[in-house]
């Protein structure tokens, strides 16, 4: 029998597909009977598993990612994993870090959105899941340009629902807390860090909302807490 959150039939994309995350969803994916496309800047040597398709491209750069994400043909599913997180100056003083966490974690998602609506529109509907952030639902010190980044992801999603919804197009977001992953581990050794997030357990919930089951489900913000 079927899992009821079957992606069986479907083509996801996932970008950010080289980071620890974007690997957990695009291997519960590909379980859960997806074709896949990974994209990333690039990717370590390792082999593409059965079923998945790797594109390496820059997706701050709208132009390209436009031409080569229009150019994989179908598709049902836009998963924006790619972003990243740094901590950095007072609120009042934040240089060269602001521009970075919007390029990184915004206009990447921007210029994916842009290229993949035309395709999901042609389809007649598909899923978009969006990575926002839980620390983002308020400014946080030494975190201002992260979490103003992240919490525009939130706002992006809201509007793209509203304005996708009629068409079958459903825009939804993640918002974990802390993520269980090599880098945290190294930059936070001391941390317990059993009671955060699993990339697994992240990419449960994205997966979900990347299936039939979530079809009712439009511009919502799904905290993934953990014990954090």
């Amino acid at each position: 029998m079927p899992h009821e959150n079957s992606l069986a039939h479907l083509t996801v994309v996932v970008t950010g597909a080289n980071g620890a995350l974007g690997r957990a969803v695009v291997n519960l994916a590909l379980a859960r009977g997806a074709q896949v496309v990974g994209v990333d800047m690039a990717f370590a040597d390792t082999p593409c598993a059965s079923g998945e398709r790797r594109l390496s491209v820059d997706l701050c750069d709208p132009a390209a990612t436009q031409l080569q994400l229009g150019n994989l043909g179908d598709f049902d599913v836009l998963c924006n994993l790619a972003g990243g997180f740094a901590m950095g100056e007072a609120a009042f003083d934040a240089g060269e870090n602001w521009a970075a966490m919007f390029q990184i974690n915004v206009e990447t998602l921007r210029n994916a959105t842009r290229a993949a609506i035309p395709v999901l529109r042609r389809r007649g509907g598909g899923r978009i899941v969006n990575v926002g952030a839980l620390s983002a639902r308020e400014g946080q010190a030494q975190m201002s340009a992260y979490c103003a980044a992240k919490s525009t992801v939130m706002r992006l999603t809201e509007s793209l629902s509203r304005e996708l919804r009629g068409e079958g197009i459903n825009v939804n977001a993640v918002l974990p807390s802390i993520l269980d992953t090599p880098r945290n581990r190294a930059d936070m050794p001391t941390a317990d860090y059993t009671r955060w997030v699993s990339t697994e357990a992240l990419a449960e919930v994205i997966c979900f909302l990347a299936s039939s089951s979530a079809g009712a489900i439009h511009g919502a913000l799904i905290p993934v807490a953990g014990l954090s």
